[in-house]
């Protein structure tokens, strides 16, 4: 069996956990290589206790990638922009995709993840991850997958968790019809029900984003949820790939990109 590398890149501690945790765990439990990086530390996230916070979540982190079954980690150092932007939001493009484009090379990497055009729900850095992501892979030719959610399932999905939470906040850069990615548009559905207790364990690694700020944290809640409302909630990880016919049917396998390359 062929064995790939897969690099992942995030924006904070918790967004690899929630946007691809699953999928990490499972193909590290297949025998590929996962490699995490992260842009920043996530010091501008709300917390109870927000002295050093960033040294606070690097910790975080390194726990979550362990239970993930990630090989390497590494942080970019870059500042949390928070959500008013100023921090990696506003690096060069060119530097930042450089710094990653040096990770994709000596790892050999077959796959890269990022994040989709909207930055999922438009954090500043979620943003500016889906432009140094794409920038990285066209310089070193990497297959590139956009880490994103369903913007059909998300509408359900949020229903479950105002249920199970009784409250939990609105989005911060709009409603459910605006973020994210459409259906349609959706190129890779992975199945991660089995890697429920490896998603699970890094989520409540990240213990620092299960506090503090108001209203329900939405990490906590997903962390409590019963086994199977959490594998319907938590169960299924998408991704876009660019220039993917959206006419083509959707992919479970995160290495099917790297295999049409191959082919070539």
């Amino acid at each position: 069996m062929r064995r790939y590398t897969l690099v992942s890149f995030h924006a904070h501690p918790d967004d690899e956990t929630l946007l691809t945790g699953g999928t990490l765990a499972r193909a590290a439990a297949e025998g590929h290589r996962v490699v995490l990086v992260t842009a920043t530390l996530g010091e501008a996230g709300l917390a109870s206790l927000s002295a050093d916070l960033g040294s606070r979540r690097h910790a975080e982190l390194m726990a979550a990638s362990t239970a993930l079954g990630c090989a390497r980690v590494e942080t970019l150092g870059y500042a949390d922009s928070g959500l008013a932007g100023g921090g990696f939001a506003s690096v060069p493009v060119d530097e930042a995709a450089a710094r990653l484009a040096a990770i994709l090379t000596s790892e050999r990497a077959d796959v890269l993840t990022g994040y989709d055009a909207n930055g999922g729900y438009g954090h500043p850095d979620h943003l500016q991850v889906h432009r140094v992501a794409r920038a990285a892979a066209a310089l070193t030719g990497t297959p590139l997958l956009e880490a994103t959610v369903d913007r059909s399932s998300l509408r359900a999905l949020l229903a479950v968790l105002r249920v199970a939470g009784r409250f939990l906040p609105s989005l911060p850069f709009g409603d459910s019809s605006r973020v994210f990615t459409a259906r349609e548009d959706i190129t890779h559905v992975v199945d991660v029900r089995r890697y429920e207790d490896a998603k699970r364990a890094a989520m409540k690694a990240h213990a620092s984003q299960s506090e503090g700020g108001s209203g329900v944290r939405t990490l906590a809640l997903l962390s409590r949820l019963p086994g199977p409302v959490f594998r319907a909630v938590c169960g299924r990880e998408w991704f876009t790939a660019p220039g993917h016919d959206p006419g083509q049917p959707h992919s479970g396998d995160i290495f099917s990109t790297a295999r049409d390359r191959e082919a070539r």
